[in-house]
């Protein structure tokens, strides 16, 4: 008996060629005047993430740079719609928008993640995805209880019920950055002084 043929993701894997094309990510970026990377927000539910991408983005557009943000709510309502809030979902989740952010770096965009991204692994894995200078971990920092005190979803109320399962900082963990590429407070700062922060890091080429 002839032995089974598998027509899997793994199978197909060695017809699978890089094709290569006459237009480059640096004719991309020189067509938009900028230089192309991927800031990574990463933090507690209620932290400020979300907040601070629209702010970013607002600021980056008004200098005219050309920009997209992948937020982690909005993903779950399409690239994501498929995935649960298991440890495994959540780095399936991770790899998904990583890969997303990769293209869209490659197409010449600064790239705003907005994502949780929990786990320190997922993150790394993320960032290997780019070339070094190409990818900026932001943790946006607030203590729990300054993060459960702003609520505006009303997760950490619904987790106190028992009606979320597995709220990150609640019933799963959550990993801070330990050499993050740049830390934000958002409980002493203001999001604009945060902001600030941000765009100074990515000096000459924000401005």
């Amino acid at each position: 008996m002839a032995p089974a043929v598998r027509t899997g993701g793994l199978a197909r894997r060695p017809n699978i060629k890089w094709q290569d094309f006459d237009v480059t990510r640096r004719a991309r970026e020189d067509l938009k005047l900028q230089r192309a990377r991927c800031l990574w927000l990463t933090g507690l539910p209620a932290s400020g993430k979300s907040t601070l991408a629209n702010l970013l983005e607002k600021r980056l557009m008004a200098a005219g740079r050309h920009t997209c943000v992948l937020d982690g709510d909005n993903l779950r309502h399409g690239l994501s719609r498929d995935l649960g809030f298991s440890e495994a979902d959540r780095t399936e989740n991770i790899r998904r928008v990583a890969e997303v952010g990769r293209l869209m770096v490659d197409a010449g965009l600064i790239v705003i993640v907005a994502l949780i991204s929990p786990f320190r692994r997922d993150r790394d894995s993320a960032r290997g995805l780019f070339e070094p200078a190409d990818f900026m971990e932001i943790f946006v920092d607030a203590p729990l209880h300054v993060c459960a005190a702003r609520d505006p979803k009303g997760l950490y109320a619904k987790a106190e019920k028992g009606e979320i399962r597995n709220l990150t900082g609640v019933g799963s963990r959550y990993e801070p950055p330990e050499r993050p590429d740049l830390r934000v407070d958002t409980e002493s700062l203001s999001p604009t002084q945060c902001i600030d922060r941000i765009v100074r890091s990515l000096a000459p080429e924000a401005d």
